[in-house]
Parts: structure tokens; sequence; C-alpha cells
């Protein structure tokens, strides 16, 4: 097959490109030199672009596009929904025009995220009336994009993970290790939050089935086969790094709306630097988000292919 994966030089895009190139013929979205050395690198061929200027063109002869990039920091909801949303219709009408048959989106449980409890959710489980949060906005908005642009002439699906990790992640770990050792990490409600996680191998293993399995107009949520608490996880995913969580705590009924209140100055003032509070952020790490996989078991034909232990073992020797 030949191939086209937007976010190609980022963490889920690049174990994308480096796995899929080993029997396909790959081609990642590329927005600079960095970024097309490290496609290269990973084993694709890139392709100068970036979101809301694919041509079709540049999608010639693809079979199908995996649409993995996306914006999700800061508090510009113009940026936000340019990227995610607009970006999203502008790669869908390209990839029509030049006969493209199948397009996955790599979306989140964090589309149906309304700041509560997401417990044990499935398929089914509806959209907000209201979205709080510009990442869940926008990335809901795009799924539904993508869903409704299915039709006999392209199949369109969403590959939903959660809390994706796995090495050269650079968002997640980095971050928290980062906190940790400027003495500003605490445990929200002790963590003991219950959640569901992906290792990336598991993603790349799921969107490896979507290139031929799956129906158009859907979406299938994906995950490790074990749960644990935040707490639980977390700790161990530092540890890889020799890093230690301290025992401290903070309580979510004053860390959301505190969140909620920098993140509004910042936006009153305008301020490009990234808030160091992030709503978003503070209230998944402050609830409980578990997920159920037999839809993409059933349909896909797909199931985990690394546990817990053995991807964490994996990252502990890489460190």
């Amino acid at each position: 097959m030949r191939i086209f994966v937007t976010g190609a030089s980022g963490f889920i895009g690049g174990h994308l490109v480096e796995h899929l190139a080993r029997h396909h013929d790959v081609l990642g979205m590329a927005r600079s030199d960095a970024a097309a050395a490290a496609v290269r690198r990973f084993g694709g061929t890139p392709v100068t672009s970036a979101l809301g200027e694919v041509t079709p063109a540049a999608l010639a002869g693809v079979d199908v596009v995996v649409h993995a990039a996306a914006h999700l920091q800061g508090v510009d909801r113009a940026a936000y929904w340019r990227v995610n949303v607009d970006g999203t219709s502008q790669l869908l009408d390209a990839a029509r025009a030049a006969g493209v048959g199948r397009v996955i989106f790599i979306g989140t449980e964090a589309a149906l995220f309304d700041g509560h409890d997401l417990r044990d959710i499935d398929e089914r489980h509806p959209y907000p009336r209201r979205h709080r949060f510009l990442y869940s906005a926008t990335k809901a908005e795009a799924e539904r994009r993508v869903l409704g642009a299915s039709d006999d002439r392209l199949t369109a699906l969403s590959i939903r993970p959660r809390l994706v990790w796995g090495p050269r992640d650079a968002s997640v770990l980095p971050a928290l290790a980062a906190m940790v050792e400027a003495g500003k990490f605490r445990w929200i409600d002790g963590g003991l939050q219950e959640t569901s996680t992906t290792h990336v191998d598991n993603l790349v293993a799921a969107v490896e089935r979507a290139l031929s399995q799956g129906r158009g107009g859907q979406a299938y949520f994906v995950a490790d086969a074990e749960r644990s608490t935040l707490r639980e996880f977390l700790t161990r995913l530092l540890a890889t790094r020799g890093v230690v969580a301290p025992d401290r705590g903070a309580p979510g009924a004053l860390l959301r709306p505190l969140a909620r209140a920098v993140e509004a100055v910042w936006r009153l003032l305008r301020l490009r630097s990234e808030p160091p509070l992030s709503a978003f952020a503070v209230a998944m790490m402050s609830r409980t988000v578990t997920v159920r996989t037999e839809k993409a078991r059933a349909e896909l034909g797909w199931s985990p292919v690394i546990t817990v232990d053995r991807g964490l073992a994996q990252m502990a020797t890489l460190s």
C-alpha cells in the first residue's frame, strides 16, 4: 500500500511511519527540514506540507491517509480550530480529490471529556453537549467531520487511544519528569483515579489492522489490556527515567478552578507563553478515565501486542 501519514515526525506519527514502512510505501508530512530528516530516519519519504495545505497532488496514488497530527498546546482558540478542524477538513477534501480510498483518524477519548469521570465507556458514549476544553472540542469536531465524510467512495474511521505512552514520548513523560525535578509535582486527590493507558505499539497495531478492516463512519477505542490507578502507572513510568515522584498531594477541587482562572488571565492578556497550569491537564489528572475495547477486537481483529510490564521494562533499558 501507499500510505500518507500526517504528524509523521512526532511521537505517534513517527512510530506509525517506522512500523508501516517495513511493509508499505510510506509518505510522511513534514513542515521543516528537521521534520523531513526525522521522517527519513523512520524509513519514510518526506512530503513538504502542513495541515491545511495538503494538495491532491501530494496524495497521488495514495491508498490510505493516516491523520495523526494535532494541535494541543496553549489557549488560542483560533489556533486549535485552524489546525484540528480546518486542517482536517482540508485534508479530507484533498484525499477525496486524489481518489484516496481510506482515511484513518487518530482520535482520542478526550473528544468525549467534559471534566467529569469517564468510567468504562464504549463507543456509544455521546459527545458532550458543551465542551469545556479547546483540545476536546476541536478533536470532537474533527472526528465528526471524518466520520461524516465516509461514503461508498471513501472509508473514514477513527481510532481512539487513551493516554498514549512509550519510547520517544515527547510530551507526557518529559513534562511529568520536569515537574518532579522542579519540585512542582503533586498527586491530585492522591492519584487514586483509575485509568486506561495505550502503549504506542498497541495503537500502531490497531492502525495497521484498520488499513483494511473496520467500518466507515465508526470510532474504535483501543487501550492496553491492563488498567491501573494514575498513581501506580505514572510512578512506574517515571521510574523508567530514574525519577521518583514525591508523596505530596493537592485537592482537585482547588486546582481545577485555579487552572481555569490562570488560563482566563492568559487569554485576557493574550500571552504567547504556556500557562503554568493547564485546565485540561489538571482535569484529566483528577478524573477516572477507562475505556472498553471490545468493538476494536471484534471489528478490526485487533488485540494488544505488548503488556504494560513489558513496555515499561523496555523503556527502562532505553534510559
